[in-house]
């Protein structure tokens, strides 16, 4: 199969790119499920997706496989996720050659959380600390590697200060990242501020803005006390007064995400990246609404 065009040169055409994340499903079932919805976001026409990676082995087997659906049985350019988690040198030497000879050539190169259960990230043996080590890893192995990092608005979690996660986030650019993709938020004031920062401070790739859809109240609290990230209070007052109706919380989260997107093109964004978690009806709303 021809190798993947790099999405470097997507985000050389100096349009807004569209991608979408898909995590991999944990059994057979799940993985009928998502060519089904693979199937149906096919019509919107992204210009890439990507598969997350597993910690501690959870789903790793299933991102190589998710990844080999996407692309084969529907033709997406697709950008697995690495992490560092579990893994030894020699380990992402051979995963990064076996990811290259499968034609992908765009990774999305993270640390990883630290396996579940373990309040810290311990290295494995002989493994890697950062993200910036397996850039520039990934980088020695295949050249022609285009390579995607994570970068915060609100600061990771672990790091001391704004300050510090972002000189880590220059040194995963400077160790050869072709751009950033950032985690969600719901107040684009953060991410122009981010945006801004960052251009101070020497990061000239693109800054993707990361656009979750919210589905429900409790796990979207779920997810940003995980990820540190800050909710408006005009949309948890939202939420709050649908309560439990489902219908109501995923017409609410679909519109301030609509919001976000129409915002964040008309004051020239990249493009965007949407956390699907797996359901295609967010997905396809948000791609019929800036349609319109």
């Amino acid at each position: 199969m021809t190798p993947d065009l790099p999405i470097a040169e997507l985000f050389a055409q100096q349009r807004p790119l569209r991608s979408l994340e898909f995590f991999p499903p944990k059994d057979d079932a799940g993985v009928e499920t998502l060519r089904a919805t693979a199937g149906a976001l096919r019509r919107m026409n992204p210009d890439f997706v990507s598969v997350t990676y597993g910690a501690g082995g959870s789903t790793r087997e299933r991102t190589a496989q998710v990844s080999e659906i996407l692309r084969g049985e529907f033709g997406f350019t697709v950008m697995p996720h690495l992490t560092c988690v579990g893994h030894s040198r020699a380990d992402l030497s051979e995963i990064a050659d076996r990811i290259h000879t499968g034609g992908f050539r765009n990774i999305m190169t993270l640390r990883g959380d630290p396996p579940k259960g373990e309040a810290t990230f311990t290295p494995y043996k002989d493994g890697l600390r950062y993200a910036s080590d397996l850039v520039a890893l990934l980088k020695s192995r295949h050249a022609d590697f285009c390579l995607g990092v994570g970068g915060y608005p609100e600061k990771h979690p672990e790091a001391p200060s704004a300050e510090a996660d972002l000189a880590n986030l220059k040194r995963k650019v400077d160790a050869g990242a072709s751009f950033v993709t950032t985690q969600l938020f719901f107040d684009n004031a953060v991410y122009y501020r981010f945006v801004e920062r960052c251009r101070s401070a020497g990061i000239t790739v693109p800054i993707v803005p990361g656009i979750m859809p919210v589905l429900s109240l409790k796990q979207i609290q779920r997810f940003t006390a995980m990820c540190g990230t800050a909710l408006p209070q005009k949309l948890i007052t939202r939420l709050e007064v649908a309560a439990e109706n489902t219908e109501v919380v995923e017409t609410i989260g679909i519109d301030w995400a609509l919001t976000q997107i129409r915002d964040l093109l008309a004051q020239g964004a990249p493009g965007y990246h949407i956390y699907i978690m797996n359901r295609a009806k967010g997905a396809l709303t948000l791609a019929a609404g800036l349609a319109a």
